[in-house]
């Protein structure tokens, strides 16, 4: 059993790396810092191919495709991504393309090719790292919000179409709010909401996709997708931007 993890070397992506190694899946780890990778998995028992790439670089995408699409990998987990804090006019527009390389179209790349092998043989699971944020506009990180809805659509829409065809093929989608994890430094921003414990997450994630659920929210952040669908869009909006504020 083969696992391919992308942005696996901090946060949800590492946690769901470690406890897919702890059910015996041999793992494909994906970051830009190859030496991290290979301290955070060295103890690992499963066998571990680390691999340093950046994934905002497209052609680094299929390069990853090239390298592994005869390895029978069984799980890919599409979690590589970042966020940014500040107003649209302000923020830097390089960094915002690079996020929607990443954040977009390495899902998008990765999740079509390895689809279209998984089909083949009728036997895959994917499992795509959204947020609750893809569920509403995003104040003060609006291109953020606009790349998780994005991976929301997609994967429920495209978790449809194997459900039509009868296919043994899932698609999972994870949708959490704030986790404790490096993102808030990153991005610059403090998000007002009680944050989930990554391991914990991570878990949520991954037996979820085991159970073969489409969209996967954690108890937490249910009530919160409840509101969002019911209130009006300009409540949601207005709200949204009082539960986060940027950090220096």
């Amino acid at each position: 059993m083969r696992a391919l993890v992308t942005g696996a070397s901090s946060g949800i992506g590492k946690h769901i790396a470690l406890y897919l190694a702890s059910l015996g899946y041999d793992l494909y780890v994906v970051s830009r810092n190859k030496e991290k990778l290979e301290s955070i998995y060295k103890e690992v028992r499963s066998k571990v191919t680390c691999i340093e790439l950046d994934l905002s670089i497209e052609e680094n995408v299929y390069k990853l495709y090239d390298r592994l699409k005869d390895e029978k990998i069984d799980i890919l987990v599409n979690n590589a991504g970042f966020g940014d804090y500040g107003c649209f006019i302000d923020t830097k527009l390089n960094k915002e393309i690079d996020m929607i390389n990443v954040n977009i179209k390495a899902y998008h790349i990765l999740m079509k090719l390895f689809l279209q092998d998984f089909t083949k043989r009728d036997y895959g699971r994917i499992l795509n790292i959204a947020s609750i944020a893809g569920f509403m506009p995003g104040v003060h990180m609006a291109t953020y919000y606009a790349t998780k809805a994005y991976i929301v659509s997609l994967s429920l829409g495209v978790a449809e179409e194997l459900r039509e065809l009868g296919s043994n093929v899932h698609v999972s989608v994870f949708c959490p709010g704030p986790v404790s994890t490096n993102f808030e430094r990153v991005a610059k921003v403090h998000f007002n909401l009680d944050s989930l414990d990554a391991s914990v997450a991570s878990k949520m994630a991954v037996d979820g996709m085991f159970r073969n659920k489409v969209l996967i929210i954690p108890g937490n952040m249910k009530l919160n997708y409840v509101l969002v669908k019911a209130l009006p869009m300009n409540i949601v909006v207005k709200v949204n931007s009082l539960m986060q504020e940027g950090i220096r």
